[in-house]
């Protein structure tokens, strides 16, 4: 059993369904999230990223599939915004209490508006970070969106 993180800790504590998947992460690549489909063996676009953007002076969670990137323009759109651009990588880490590559959109160390896409409502599961490189959690879409007080809207591209 793999050391616990913020993000499993809050799924415990709330009874949330879900499954630790675990791989063993290659310090070498930085294509995290399509590392992960392809060592658990699930389709990369079930498997989505937590990306932190800053809209208006202000951080923000997107979370979209690996396969695609988010947009920008729709992100702010959808978060009541009017710009949005990528976080520095360091405010990123020092905002969430995570590392970029293991960055989860639960039980990170400040509640930030969420927006997920649209797509995650297409599976029965999907999988985000668990907190860590090599450590997913598969769950309901439905009970991240929940856990996170998510906006679901179209924000891949």
């Amino acid at each position: 059993m793999t050391a616990g993180t913020q993000a499993l800790a809050l799924l415990a504590q709330t009874g949330t369904s879900h499954v630790v998947r675990e791989y063993d992460h290659d310090p070498a690549t930085t294509a995290f999230g399509l590392e992960a489909a392809e060592k658990l063996d699930v389709e990369p676009e079930r498997v989505f990223k937590t990306l932190i953007a800053e809209l208006d002076g202000h951080h923000v969670v997107a979370i979209v599939p690996v396969t695609h990137q988010v947009n920008l323009k729709s992100l702010a759109k959808a978060a009541s915004g009017k710009h949005a651009v990528m976080a520095n990588p360091n405010d990123a880490m020092r905002i969430t209490g995570y590392v970029v590559g293991g960055i989860s959109p639960l039980g990170q160390k400040k509640k930030l508006i969420t927006v997920i896409d649209e797509t995650a409502q297409l599976w029965d599961t999907i999988l985000v970070s668990a907190g860590k490189r090599g450590l997913d959690v598969e769950l309901d879409p439905n009970d991240l969106i929940a856990l996170t007080s998510a906006i679901v809207a179209d924000i891949a591209v």
